[in-house]
């Protein structure tokens, strides 16, 4: 464990690397601020691409070869429209990517998702765009396209109007089998966070981020079913067999007395487990603890917590920037994405990058830290773990939330 001397946030710390190799590190060429988008694709030609969603803006997207991942190289960068959005999230299914669009105030516009065919990695063509615009409506924050058939994305609508401005968000289904046009077919959200619910809203966290979906996980073990995080809502289990009209499974939520923000929800199928992480929004840790939770899945309409991944003493990160847990490594149902029930690789901002053994799910063990130090110009004087990615090889990408990048690590575990 750190002590406060060996703080990151103090001068002169050095990294922190523990079964993990650090095989390259890109600044991205001085915009180096990822959200929580990260996709592999095989282009056409053979070479391995790397896309990433920008977590602001000027810039919309960025493609880098990591054939080689000791030489990556950006082959394609693009641009927003304009400042107030961002583009938080991406997918790519083979030569189709799906882009999130999310504006910083409702009624702005572009604000919705865009399909690109991206083939051509450094000249991506934009296919089509599905407009999730309107008075109480931002866009959308998250998706999930690996089917090729459908996204399932976090977005408000035109036509919905929430009970609190903060819940402005919900599941919805787009079937995108034509990709040229895009159309909805169901939508679900937690009852009482739209005006005409029979049921009373929901009462206001403390530090109130929203009633609203975050990740919209869906496998093809248990296609029929959408693993929904829903921020100060915790986290539900949905059947969508019919898509057109979703239904709740199960509800599993730790705030109160936790402080909200359910992140992501991932099932661990042959094991009967599921992994769900809270995201820390909080600059000082003001929002601790936020942590990766073990629940025993065996039966999905009864959820049961079991453990959590260990954490080292928050005081020590408490100086500056966020700490605690935000996404882990998805097992993302496509080809060129690691799967593994075993180990969890998770981000936690200024605390860097860390991976568990979960084979006992009674007592998961950290068996690999990467916490470099603050890259050149970062805000909050921390680096700023966002989001990680393993591909099949079992590379591991690993990014920073302001200023730092790619990273690109093998693991040694």
């Amino acid at each position: 464990m750190l002590t406060k001397d060996e703080s990151p946030l103090t001068k002169g710390y050095q990294p922190v690397v523990w079964n993990f190799k650090l095989l390259a590190h890109d600044m991205l060429g001085g915009f180096g601020g990822m959200g929580e988008g990260m996709s592999v694709q095989i282009a056409p030609d053979g070479r391995r691409i790397i896309w990433l969603a920008h977590e602001s803006a000027p810039k919309n997207f960025t493609a880098v070869d990591v054939s080689d991942p000791r030489k990556p190289k950006v082959v394609c960068r693009t641009d927003l429209p304009h400042a107030n959005m961002r583009s938080n999230s991406l997918e790519t299914t083979g030569s189709i990517m799906a882009v999130a669009y999310q504006t910083s105030k409702k009624d702005l516009k572009p604000a919705g998702f865009e399909l690109f065919d991206i083939s051509k990695p450094e000249n991506p063509k934009s296919i089509s765009f599905f407009d999730c615009s309107g008075p109480h409506s931002r866009g959308v924050h998250q998706l999930w396209f690996c089917d090729g058939e459908f996204v399932h994305c976090a977005s408000g609508s035109r036509d919905f109007v929430p009970t609190n401005p903060n819940d402005d968000q919900f599941y919805r289904c787009v079937d995108v089998r034509n990709p040229s046009k895009p159309v909805e077919v169901g939508r679900w959200w937690m009852p009482g966070t739209r005006q005409g619910d029979h049921v009373m809203p929901p009462p206001r966290h403390p530090i109130d981020k929203g009633y609203r979906a975050h990740n919209t996980n869906v496998y093809p073990q248990r296609g029929d079913c959408c693993y929904l995080a829903y921020i100060d809502g915790g986290m539900f289990v949905l059947d969508i067999s019919d898509k057109a009209n979703p239904k709740k499974i199960s509800h599993w939520t730790n705030s109160p007395p936790y402080t909200g923000f359910m992140h992501t929800v991932v099932p661990l199928f042959d094991r009967g487990l599921m992994l769900v992480t809270d995201e820390s929004t909080e600059n000082n840790a003001k929002d601790w603890p936020k942590l990766i939770w073990i629940l025993d899945a065996r039966d999905e309409t009864n959820l049961v917590p079991i453990a959590t991944c260990p954490m080292p003493d928050h005081r020590v990160y408490a100086q500056a920037g966020r700490f605690g847990a935000h996404n882990i490594h998805e097992n993302v149902p496509l080809p060129t994405a690691w799967q593994s029930d075993q180990i969890v690789l998770g981000t936690f901002f200024n605390g860097g990058l860390r991976a568990y053994d979960i084979s006992n799910p009674y007592q998961p063990k950290e068996v690999g830290i990467f916490m470099p130090p603050a890259p050149a110009g970062a805000p909050t004087g921390t680096i700023q773990i966002n989001d990680v990615f393993v591909d099949e090889r079992a590379v591991v990408y690993a990014v920073d939330r302001h200023v730092g990048g790619l990273y690109i690590l093998e693991m040694d575990f």
